[in-house]
């Protein structure tokens, strides 16, 4: 038998031997997977943004099935609908969400607050973060770098040129909670959309003592407790100087806004307040 001839015979002794090795190989150690994953990844909106705290929407759709639950599992972009379909196809059920949008927990900027240095490094807020405290001097402030605009998958946030804050869309907003977990000073929160899409909150996370805070902002929460105080709902408390809003237990009465000393309390989509001077007019001509 010649060299060639060989050479030929235990190269196809080899090629075949490989493929019968890796035939059996593949038959042990392969995966069949759940027709239903891909059903219910055309069923998602296919936004990818991790808001459901798994990697993309393919990602939810295994835990949805190997679980065969749920109970903690939710695509916040889908909403209330996606995830009523998705139960129906698994004979689950569904329960309802409240409606949330993200709020900007900081109204400093440059309205609100003097310059007393001049960023001029990399337009990334972590770094930033990490390099300063704040052009106004508060080390709680929004950077206004503008990383959460960057993340977010739905344009519903952006820098305001007049203030250098972000500012939200809520028509827009799906509370998928990216900007929340890239904001390095936790400025940015989700928060109840609220009724009739009406909220109130602190916007404010300044922790310095009130005469600290007060000089590098306007605006800024002091910790001197008389929101806390007329709340009559438990709805507020003061921790490390600053003042909190329970969403779940806030009856939106308000009454926190006007006692506020500093503006920090703010309300949304309220309508105007009548004034003093009318409200005893209309008060006496009831009279």
């Amino acid at each position: 038998m010649s060299t060639i001839v060989f050479s030929i015979l235990v190269l196809v002794l080899t090629g075949v031997a490989s493929a019968v090795i890796l035939y059996f190989v593949a038959q042990k150690f392969k995966v069949i997977e759940d027709p239903r994953i891909d059903t219910l990844t055309d069923m998602l909106p296919g936004a990818n943004c991790g808001g459901c705290g798994y990697a993309g929407c393919r990602s939810l759709a295994e835990n949805i099935i190997n679980n065969n639950s749920l109970d903690g599992l939710r695509c916040p972009v889908g909403g209330d609908n996606v995830m009523s379909d998705i139960a129906s196809f698994m004979g689950l059920e569904a329960s309802q969400a409240t409606p949330q949008v993200a709020v900007i927990r900081c109204n400093g900027g440059k309205l609100n607050t003097t310059p007393k240095v001049r960023y001029e490094g990399v337009k990334d807020c972590l770094y930033a973060h990490l390099n300063m405290s704040s052009e106004g001097g508060c080390p709680n402030a929004c950077l206004g770098l503008g990383s959460c605009v960057s993340v977010c998958a739905f344009d519903s946030i952006k820098i305001d040129n007049t203030t250098g804050l972000p500012i939200v869309d809520q028509e827009k907003c799906v509370a998928c909670g990216l900007c929340v977990k890239i904001c390095p000073r936790k400025v940015i929160e989700l928060r109840n959309k609220g009724i009739k899409n009406r909220r109130v909150f602190v916007s404010c996370v300044n922790t310095e003592k009130g005469g600290i805070s007060k000089k590098n902002c306007n605006v800024s929460c002091i910790g001197c407790g008389k929101c806390e105080k007329v709340c009559e709902f438990g709805a507020i408390k003061i921790e490390n100087n600053l003042a909190y809003i329970d969403y779940d237990k806030c009856k939106l009465c308000r009454k926190c806004v006007v006692e506020c000393p500093t503006g920090a309390i703010h309300e949304v989509n309220f309508p105007p307040r009548k004034e003093k001077a009318n409200v005893e007019v209309e008060a006496s001509q009831i009279k």
